[in-house]
């Protein structure tokens, strides 16, 4: 047994001259130091227990030199994630244990049928796209260039599992590539080789899912997943195809015969009960409120090439906060604050130094509450590192600036949106919050946008007494600021008014603004640019939007259903108080709804289709009286996540 522990020793105090030599040391301590890697020739061929805690260790790979390790920990090495996890596990075949956790089962999973199936995924991607591309008469530089597009190729396109361990499931693609073709055409391989896989022929795969097996190592610790107490009956999970109402009150009008081309195929994937008061399974009262996705690293050769966009979502309700991948169900991480109930997130990816002054991107997630307190959450960390006592009343909603990162707007029950400075936290999570602007609002803003052609100038906000527009450029003696524009729709009675309540807004692209609701059953689209004069400044007005379209949605006159868009895919999606969600594709808006005479048509648009909520049963009881607050989309559309009032988070995905 050697101890090295709190003598703040870095990688290079590791001699590989003098370690060589301890041929016999079967235990070892280096917890609480400054490595931020292993040598790869300190040997130590009898090793079977280390303890890494508390160091700044970036990578696990160099711990192959250790076959005979059992027990391996390295908590709280804040760059560490999931995939270095199921790296050790593959490379040692006689770990036992992982942070104190039995992982034998978990690990036979990842060395065994996990390499099965990426083995017959890469096969099969070399004999469907590369393998007649390859003359038989082939020069050493005709090999090479097949190689290499070969090798970006199958990181690029196979995929397993879910997304978290997206970066594990590109190392093991490349290794098994390249053993593949050294097998197959003779190349040299360009990686060390890794320890053999004994295959067993007659090998069950794990009863355990993958879904379960991830759970069994994560640091997380608290899940609560699938609902076990609640049934999906099958018979009612496809979407609705009944033909549009015939305009009574609440018409739900669906997709009509000639709109049916339009109609996307969508199915219930996952039914989460993952915000559950104190983890009980019999609340169904807890109500869920935001919903954002993970955005996408770009580190550079880190970079995530496999996804368009990310199937991490992170969900808020109650007193937790989780993240999701949308794909497996799975409840990656959960974070609890007992006293909180938690309102809105937000993401933002900074640019953080690391260790020897390197820069690396980590995405940050903001939550705030009740509580009035901004909760900076350094995910790949598992680590709250910090909150910002932002208003004394509770917050509606926050929200990034897209062109600044350490920008965060907080809109609060106190009828202010403040602007904060977060500032970039150093290698200890020491970091300078500091506010830079507040804008003064005559009600409660429920829902903020920056305007995308012009972040840095202009925000709208829907409030309880309107939409609201501030000048946002940031000046010196201006740190408090009235609202600049306050707009005017249409009312029930055919005239305009400004006194109305504003709980759903967002820009479906450059310049349509969607909001709702000026009067029950109406969702606006109107003109950002048509409407608002850039022109005037420093004055008070009320100017009348430039309404371009309407579409019909649910006659309830119950508040907070919000709505959500996918400018990628001209979507706009909104919940109702019956558990439906309701979408509408509408392409080209900006124009083609827009007459000779530049008159907006009356009629109404209806939903190009409603998804039914399906018969969810709870203790035998079917669930009811669900209110949808919340409905977000990935930027790809590909799934679509309906937050109710019911604790659950429906996740469908499209076909």
């Amino acid at each position: 047994t050697f101890s090295l522990s709190k003598l703040q020793l870095k990688t290079g105090d590791l001699d590989p001259r003098l370690f060589s030599r301890l041929r016999h040391l079967q235990k070892l301590d280096l917890s609480d130091n400054l490595l931020d890697k292993f040598p790869n020739s300190l040997t130590l061929p009898d090793l079977r227990v280390l303890n890494c805690n508390n160091n700044k260790l970036e990578d696990v790979t160099a711990l192959k030199q250790f076959p005979l390790l059992e027990e391996l920990t390295y908590e709280n090495n804040v760059y560490l994630t999931l995939n270095d996890d199921y790296k050790v596990m593959f490379l040692l075949e006689n770990l036992r244990l992982l942070n104190g956790k039995d992982i034998t089962k978990l690990a036979n999973h990842v060395r065994r049928v996990n390499s099965r199936k990426l083995t017959s995924k890469v096969t099969a991607h070399w004999e469907k796209f590369f393998r007649d591309q390859l003359p038989e008469k082939h020069t050493a530089e005709q090999v090479q260039s097949i190689k290499e597009k070969f090798l970006k190729s199958v990181q690029t396109n196979v995929v397993y599992g879910p997304s978290s361990l997206s970066e594990f499931t590109r190392w093991r693609v490349k290794m098994i590539a390249e053993e593949f073709l050294a097998y197959s055409l003779g190349l040299k391989l360009n990686t060390d080789p890794e320890p053999e896989e004994k295959m067993d022929e007659n090998e069950e795969e794990s009863e355990e899912s993958p879904r379960e097996a991830a759970e069994d190592v994560s640091q997380v610790g608290d899940f609560s997943s699938y609902i076990n107490n609640v049934t999906v009956r099958a018979s009612k999970r496809r979407r609705n195809h009944s033909k549009s109402g015939s305009g009574k009150k609440r018409s739900k009008s669906q997709a009509n015969t000639e709109e049916e081309a339009e109609d996307v195929s969508a199915e219930p994937l996952h039914f989460l009960q993952c915000h559950s008061k104190g983890n009980s399974r019999e609340d169904f009262k807890t109500q869920l409120w935001s919903c954002v996705f993970e955005p996408l690293l770009d580190c550079g050769a880190r970079k995530d090439p496999i996804v368009s966009s990310s199937r991490t979502v992170a969900t808020c309700g109650g007193e937790s906060v989780c993240l999701i991948d949308c794909e497996t169900g799975t409840v990656l991480k959960k974070y609890k604050v007992a006293t909180e109930e938690f309102f809105s997130v937000a993401w933002t990816t900074l640019t953080m130094v690391i260790s020897d002054s390197r820069k690396k991107s980590h995405n940050i997630l903001a939550a705030a509450g009740r509580r009035g307190i901004v909760k900076l959450i350094h995910v790949a960390s598992d680590f709250c590192y910090g909150e910002i006592k932002a208003h004394k009343k509770p917050i509606a909603t926050v929200c990034f600036s897209p062109t600044r990162e350490t920008h965060l707007f907080t809109a609060s029950y106190d009828k202010r949106i403040a602007l904060w400075d977060i500032g970039i936290p150093d290698c200890d999570y020491n970091f300078k919050a500091s506010q830079l602007l507040v804008l003064e609002a005559l009600s409660v803003p429920l829902r903020i946008a920056l305007v995308p052609t012009c972040p840095e100038q202009y925000l709208l906000a829907g409030c309880e007494g309107g939409c609201f527009a501030w000048n946002i450029k940031l000046e010196k003696d201006k740190k408090s600021r009235p609202f600049e524009t306050l707009f005017q729709f249409p009312d029930v009675d055919g005239g305009v008014t400004t006194a109305h309540r504003v709980d759903g807004l967002a820009f479906l692209n450059d310049d349509v603004v969607v909001s709702k609701s000026s009067k029950p059953g109406c969702i606006y689209l109107w003109s950002w640019s048509r409407s608002f004069d850039t022109k005037a400044k420093g004055c008070q007005r009320t100017v009348a939007a430039v309404i371009l379209a309407e579409l019909e949605w649910s006659m309830t006159d119950l508040s907070y259903l919000t709505l959500s868009t996918c400018p990628a895919k001209d979507y706009v999606f909104c919940g109702d108080e019956m558990g439906s969600v309701w979408m509408y594709h509408v392409p080209n808006c900006s124009t083609a709804w827009i007459s000779a005479k530049g008159k907006r048509s009356d009629k109404r648009i209806p939903p190009t289709q409603i998804l039914k909520w399906p018969e969810l049963r709870a203790n035998g009881e079917e669930l009811t009286e669900i209110l949808v607050n919340n409905v977000v989309s990935d930027p790809t559309f590909t799934y679509l996540v309906v937050l109710t009032s019911v604790n659950i988070t429906a996740i469908w995905k499209k076909s």
